[in-house]
């Protein structure tokens, strides 16, 4: 499996946003929000597998609480689902907007209508 890398999230990210038609130049600074969540979430997620998925820690009181990685992954997920929802990359997103599309002058058309 390739490494996943905020670089390598955010061209997949841009790539994804222009076969969907969603993708302006103006997004990238959310882009690189997004990108850094879902580096830190997966990293996370490995450190958590290696860990045996402890989700639970002692309390000095002698019981347990959720383990703080838990938490941490939790808020992540949240966060990376609002940004999905903002760069509308989910289907709950897309099917809700409607994307403009470039109109095509005379010109273009007759080319186009010749090939």
């Amino acid at each position: 499996m390739a490494k996943v890398t905020k670089a390598s999230v955010k061209r997949a990210t841009i790539r994804d946003m222009k076969e969907l038609g969603t993708y302006k130049k103006q997004y990238d600074r959310i882009i690189e929000i997004y990108a850094e969540l879902v580096e830190q979430y997966t990293r996370l997620s490995e450190e958590f597998a290696a860990g045996g998925y402890q989700y639970e820690v002692a309390t000095d009181q002698g019981g347990s609480k959720k383990a703080p990685i838990v938490a941490t992954l939790e808020s992540l997920r949240k966060d990376i689902l609002a940004y999905t929802d903002r760069l509308c990359l989910n289907p709950k997103t897309i099917d809700g907007i409607t994307i403009e599309t470039k109109k095509q002058s005379a010109l273009a058309a007759a080319l186009s209508a010749l090939e």
